[in-house]
């Protein structure tokens, strides 16, 4: 399978790009698109589908594509995949709605392939990821199967440069700030394998979340839960005019690891705060009854961290890729600037072929520590993480 990767600050650029990618007679059936919300994605969709290209979209917080980090720009990951061997679904849906859309992704994925995979973007600033994860595993048969590892599901929310207002994912003649793209993918023609790291470190002693409700945490220890970030952190909530819930970036820095039984931590960011109330509204769900810790802004060390985990997943020395994806919190790019770069640089050299991502709200994947390397563990939806999936035609 052939990849290639261009880029573009106009869909003009990104004519003229794609004319030259197939000047040699390439002809890609896939692309995997990921652009600024300032940019004419109904454009950028007819221009692809005018060329018989099936489109997997996505809107995005900042876009990197091989070792260069864009803003406000287009960039692509161009595939000549046998479309016998991956399909593109498109469901509208919502908060209320997401578990059994996502049930019925799940069902077509099994209908589809005997072993699919999915990677999956969703748009919805405030979303939770968690139901689409459950409803996936829930059509495919594995929602309670202690074999859910055999089920491969990775990606991203969608993004919309902070603005925090509408994000989008689209296709070939459809978009919405409210649905879900999915790239399903036949695993019996496609090895498709990766992982989802972080490398935040957690500090402090353990909490107890007494009262939330889905995303949103009410109390720590019985106290509201945003004084009690704020007084940890040692800051003040910057106030925006006289709204009730307010953006709170100072958070992200240091989003709340949700401790679970014999898996791994998993990371949520509080993405809002309701100043009236005291509560944090998160990118997931905290489920009252948990244990949780604030974690500490990233190092170096973390940077390491990220890369030996995904050196673990290329578990043979002679296993090639043919493509990556890769989907990197926004938090990461905040918490870390422009040294991000070195990351996103050495998880593509350690396998050295093109490789599409985008700054994300929330991410898709199984940890490592979960389970062997590979696709073994436990599929979760995440915050402030780096997931990295590797493509191979077999």
């Amino acid at each position: 399978m052939k990849a290639k990767t261009i880029k573009g600050n106009s869909t003009e650029e990104i004519n003229i790009a794609l004319e030259q990618s197939m000047a040699d007679g390439d002809q890609p059936t896939l692309a995997i698109v990921f652009l600024s919300v300032k940019q004419d994605k109904e454009a950028v969709s007819k221009l692809l589908d005018d060329k018989d290209i099936q489109i997997f979209g996505a809107t995005t917080a900042g876009e990197f594509i091989d070792g260069d980090i864009e803003q406000g720009s287009i960039v692509m990951l161009l595939l000549d995949m046998n479309p016998d061997y991956f399909k593109i679904e498109f469901l509208e849906t919502s908060q209320e709605t997401a578990f059994d859309d996502a049930t019925k992704l799940g069902i077509t994925g099994r209908e589809s392939f005997t072993k699919p995979a999915f990677i999956i973007a969703n748009s919805g600033v405030s979303s939770d990821g968690e139901p689409l994860v459950e409803g996936i595993l829930q059509g495919f048969g594995k929602l309670s199967s202690p074999e859910e590892g055999e089920v491969t599901i990775f990606g991203g929310k969608a993004g919309d440069d902070l603005a925090l207002e509408a994000t989008f994912v689209f296709t070939n003649g459809k978009s919405s700030d409210s649905a879900l793209v999915a790239l399903i993918i036949d695993e019996d023609k496609i090895d498709v394998r990766g992982i989802a790291t972080c490398g935040w470190k957690a500090i402090g002693t353990t909490k107890t979340v007494t009262k939330s409700e889905g995303s949103i945490v009410y109390t720590l220890d019985d106290k509201p839960a945003l004084d009690m970030l704020l007084n940890y952190l040692g800051v003040e909530l910057k106030l925006d005019g006289n709204r009730e819930i307010v953006t709170f970036l100072s958070s992200w820095y240091y989003p709340l690891q949700v401790e679970r039984e014999n898996v791994d931590p998993v990371i949520r960011t509080a993405m809002f705060a309701n100043r009236e109330d005291r509560s944090l509204i998160c990118s997931g769900r905290v489920p009252q009854g948990s244990k949780i810790k604030f974690s500490m802004p990233p190092d170096f060390d973390s940077i390491d961290a990220v890369v030996a985990e995904c050196k673990v997943i290329k578990d043979d020395s002679q296993q090639e890729a043919d493509a990556l994806i890769m989907f990197s919190c926004v938090s990461r790019y905040l918490s870390f600037g422009m040294v991000i770069k070195e990351e996103i640089e050495q998880v593509q050299k350690i396998w050295g072929v093109p490789m599409a991502g985008f700054f994300s709200y929330g991410e898709y994947g199984k940890s490592l520590s979960a389970g062997k390397a590979g696709n073994a563990g436990k599929n979760d939806y995440h915050n402030n993480t780096c997931c990295v999936v590797a493509l191979k035609e077999k």
